[in-house]
């Protein structure tokens, strides 16, 4: 679209922070290469906001994604899962349809798809961090059959996390080598920031997916590939849930998912 009108669908990223998003340069190249009357963008939210946004845009006839740290508080707001029955507890993708405000997670396919790209997802997964990715990437091993072993800096969050594994009847492993290491926290996401877990910990036939993207990526991913690991950072997982979301407010519609890849890859150097 060249022109913002009365009829334009508003669509935007709730978070905090959302300045480093490259969802608006992807949405907003799949809206241009459509030729759809759509906009999206950046809106940094606290908790309070988060409710009175995700219904405005609903009821506007558009939707969007919620990024760290609301992500467990969105589920709370919908008035029906687009899951179904099986509700996640997290909510990354949001839309109003029939006067409800709907939401689902796509984040835990994106995470599936991102992995089997470097290899296949094996059968023990080291999950660093408690927060909202972090409950995706357990349901991302759910998926897969995984057992699912964490790393936290809070014992009482780890020991939360434990409890909602166990919920979800995902196998807790207490010790061995990790298959798969899945870096959820921000970690990364700043120059200057430590790394999530010292490269060499990750096995020499594990996979490292880091949901961290910036240019260059990042040095955890970096460093891991001057030690041989296959390793990449977040931004396969951000195309796929991106389509995924695309594809639940134009359901009509496939989401030009090169044309969106391209973008990222123009955004991310």
């Amino acid at each position: 679209m060249t022109e913002v009108g009365g009829g334009t669908r508003v669509f935007a990223i709730l978070g905090d922070p959302v300045a480093h998003s490259l969802s608006p340069a992807m949405q907003n190249a799949a809206f241009r290469a459509l030729g759809l009357d759509a906009i999206y963008v950046p809106l940094r939210c606290d908790a309070a906001a988060l409710s009175p946004l995700m219904q405005s845009l609903a009821q506007q006839g558009g939707g969007g994604n919620v990024t760290l740290p609301h992500k467990v508080a969105a589920a709370a707001v919908l008035a029906r899962h687009g899951n179904g029955k099986d509700q996640p507890g997290i909510c990354n993708t949001f839309w109003g349809r029939h006067g409800l405000l709907e939401g689902t997670e796509t984040d835990s396919a994106a995470i599936v798809a991102a992995l089997e790209r470097l290899g296949p997802p094996g059968n023990l997964w080291l999950v660093i961090g408690t927060g909202g990715s972090a409950h995706a990437a357990l349901l991302a091993a759910r998926r897969c059959g995984a057992r699912v072993a964490v790393r936290s800096r809070s014992a009482a969050r780890a020991r939360e996390f434990a409890e909602l594994a166990a919920s979800l009847e995902i196998p807790l492993a207490q010790d061995g080598p990790p298959d798969v290491v899945v870096n959820c926290t921000p970690l990364g996401l700043s120059a200057g920031d430590s790394m999530p877990l010292d490269p060499a910990l990750v096995p020499e036939r594990g996979i490292a997916l880091d949901l961290v993207y910036r240019r260059g990526e990042t040095a955890w991913v970096r460093a891991l590939r001057a030690l041989g690991r296959h390793a990449a950072d977040g931004r396969e997982v951000l195309l796929e849930q991106g389509a995924a979301a695309f594809e639940r407010w134009f359901p009509e519609r496939p989401a030009p998912r090169e044309v969106m890849r391209a973008a990222l890859r123009a955004a991310l150097g």
